[in-house]
């Protein structure tokens, strides 16, 4: 299987923070979820793998090639958190720009997408709602046939109704084996619909991506006394993080199935990406 995206050991600095190492693959045909805190270094991350920030070290392939190569950016559709278009622009004034940008532009998908979300085309990007402009961004992105789409915050600021909408259209474009899409979103139930990866950045350093399944699927959340909690082999029993409150203990599990083989009174939930961030940003090892 083919990667869509590639990067190796990718570091960057800024006075008081820094990515280091940040490794990790996207193949052709998935969706990666790509989380973490505010700060920890997702949008960094991004600018990096698009060239808008120079890298200090490491190696990035986008579609086989370098995001240096016009080909390569041509095959690429971008939604950043707001958009970055002239405020005065009237909407079917911006449409007669995208022509001279994207060599694919296709005006009527454009044009069918405007409808979709009932965009008004004679309003100005000043005069657009934070949802509106992002909707027209995601219109953006997708009607220039991309491969690869790179995704951060794309639903934010909608409404849940758009955003299921969303997301149905994102599942769409992904019928295509050869397309792949990062997905970077604090929304972790938008996250939970459609990733088919999951790589959690902390602190500017890549905790783990690995497939969904493998942890949505697999893992579980126990619930606990502390005292019980004291009597359980981590290694044994494959537990990972612990996090203590009040009430006891919750400890995430690498295999619910296989905890209650040897537990079968256990409680134990399952696991969402938000458990998961707060698993890996708040709690302990086990």
């Amino acid at each position: 299987m083919q990667n869509a995206l590639e990067v190796q050991k990718l570091c960057k600095s800024y006075e008081g923070f820094a990515l280091r190492n940040v490794s990790f693959m996207l193949p052709k045909g998935a969706v990666m979820g790509f989380v973490g805190e505010n700060g920890a270094g997702k949008t960094t991350t991004i600018k990096s793998v698009l060239g808008l920030v120079r890298k200090d070290a490491g190696e990035i392939s986008v579609l086989g090639g370098s995001i240096e190569d016009a080909a390569v950016r041509a095959k690429i559709g971008v939604v950043f958190d707001d958009l970055h278009l002239h405020k005065t622009l009237r909407i079917r004034q911006a449409a007669k720009i995208f022509p001279h940008l994207y060599e694919d532009w296709d005006a009527e998908l454009f044009a069918e997408y405007i409808n979709r979300f009932n965009l008004d085309a004679e309003k100005k990007i000043k005069d657009l709602s934070r949802g509106m402009r992002m909707k027209l961004s995601i219109s953006v992105a997708l009607s220039h046939h991309p491969d690869l789409l790179i995704l951060d915050e794309p639903t934010a600021g909608l409404d849940p109704v758009v955003r299921d909408e969303v997301l149905e259209i994102f599942q769409d474009f992904m019928q295509d084996e050869n397309h792949a899409i990062l997905f970077s979103s604090h929304i972790t139930s938008d996250i939970d619909k459609i990733a088919d990866y999951l790589t959690f950045i902390h602190d500017g350093e890549i905790l783990f991506s690995v497939p969904t399944d493998e942890l949505l699927g697999e893992a579980g959340i126990l619930k606990c006394s502390v005292e019980e909690a004291e009597t359980l082999d981590a290694e044994r029993e494959g537990l990972l993080r612990v996090r203590k409150n009040q009430f006891g203990c919750e400890i995430l599990v690498r295999s619910k199935e296989q905890f209650r083989m040897s537990h079968p009174d256990a409680v134990i939930d399952p696991v969402t990406t938000e458990s998961l961030m707060l698993f890996y940003a708040r709690g302990e090892e086990a």
